[in-house]
């Protein structure tokens, strides 16, 4: 069942199109330069094709909670959701919703030179300028009122964020939210998600953020529990009307 995503009304982009395109759970919001949303749905099952088949061949990959080990040759997708649960300590399917946000990205960049894909909160984009990402953190205070300014360079970037509070996604703690910048979109969910787990009260933030910067390739961590917020990394933090 479809579950409005109200935030994605607060969501624009400079001389982009927005639109949405929906394949089963995957719940995609676009911004392009122009229209794409048949290319879109094309690549989503695409890429939900390649991690259905791997699932059928192996059914523990959607069910463990711990990392994955890869045997033999696999689809790129799911070496970088297996990379990024061993690298974060968690299963793979804590990545599923940035590599295909991501993966669908890069594809669409074959067809638009800047691009935005938000998938349930997590995102990946690459523009000619900086972006600023809204962090929705459910009845936190500062929900939707602080986001991330971003400038992506010259390469594509994710943020990824998991709450303990907020949406369907399995989660072991109680965070309101938790964003992390990488150049992975797989990574970025993955750490996003072993980061929430580890905070079960306000009194872990600085615990969670000192074990999330070790992970190799992180970028940037934000912290949101009640109206208590934690950060690391270059971040830019600007004040959303």
């Amino acid at each position: 069942m479809y579950q409005k995503r109200s935030y994605r009304n607060l969501t624009a982009g400079k001389n982009l199109v927005g639109f949405r395109v929906a394949v089963k759970e995957t719940d995609l919001f676009v911004h392009a330069v122009k229209p794409l949303e048949d290319i879109t749905r094309e690549l989503i099952l695409k890429h939900r094709g390649v991690v259905e088949a791997y699932i059928k061949t192996y059914p523990e990959f959607v069910t463990t909670l711990t990392p994955w080990r890869v045997s033999g040759p696999a689809p790129i997708i799911i070496t970088d959701m297996a990379s990024a649960g061993e690298k974060a300590g968690v299963g793979p399917m804590a990545a599923v919703a940035g590599a295909i946000a991501e993966h669908v990205g890069i594809d669409l960049l074959g067809h638009t030179h800047e691009v935005v894909v938000e998938n349930g909160g997590d995102v990946f984009f690459k523009t000619n300028g900086p972006v600023t990402i809204g962090i929705f953190a459910g009845n936190s205070p500062v929900s939707l009122g602080m986001g991330l300014r971003v400038d992506p360079g010259k390469k594509p970037l994710s943020v990824c964020t998991s709450s303990g509070t907020v949406g369907h996604s399995l989660s072991f703690g109680k965070a309101d939210a938790v964003c992390v910048l990488s150049r992975s979109g797989s990574l970025a969910d993955a750490a996003a998600t072993s980061i929430g787990n580890r905070i079960t009260s306000k009194a872990h933030i600085g615990s969670a953020i000192d074990f999330g910067k070790n992970i190799k390739g992180v970028g940037g961590i934000v912290v949101i529990v009640g109206g208590e917020i934690g950060m690391w990394g270059e971040l830019e933090v600007v004040r959303l009307k």
